[in-house]
């Protein structure tokens, strides 16, 4: 498998768990999903642009199933499919600053959904590049298990 997925992005970066490493399991991909942790990792490169070209760290990309049911998500989620990053970037605002300054662009720089997402103390951005069938959930704010349209200060 390539380890560079784009020029700024590596498949390291898009596989690596803390999960995965704590309950010894494999998260590599199938090669069938190299293509979908590609496109994903395209669009993370127009962000990474559109943000000015500041360092971005994922927290999470692709997880097997048996991951993602141990961080608590379903197999429907987009990140099984390799299709999802979850992200910050520190030297540009908050999450919340940065989903909303994205939430603008999300046609242009082809996010299929954004999610602000809030879980106790920790906050992220999530970007797919799936977009949802129904489109009043293309850009959302998930605050401790609320889902509101929009980004919304929490």
């Amino acid at each position: 498998m390539p380890n560079n997925l784009t020029e700024h992005f590596t498949l390291e970066e898009f596989t690596y768990s803390d999960t995965a490493l704590a309950h010894r399991l494999d998260n590599q991909p199938p090669l069938e999903l190299i293509d979908n942790l590609v496109q994903a990792a395209k669009m993370m490169e127009r962000i990474r642009t559109a943000l000015g070209n500041v360092q971005i760290t994922i927290n999470s990309a692709y997880r097997s199933s048996p991951v993602n049911t141990l961080v608590g998500s379903t197999d429907r989620s987009d990140h099984v499919r390799g299709q999802a990053v979850d992200m910050v970037a520190p030297a540009c605002g908050s999450p919340y600053e940065i989903a909303l300054r994205l939430s603008r662009q999300v046609d242009e720089l082809q996010i299929g959904q954004l999610i602000f997402e809030v879980s106790g103390k920790s906050r992220w951005v999530h970007v797919s590049t799936r977009i949802p069938d129904n489109l009043v959930n293309r850009v959302l704010t998930i605050a401790n298990g609320r889902t509101q349209v929009g980004v919304q200060p929490v």
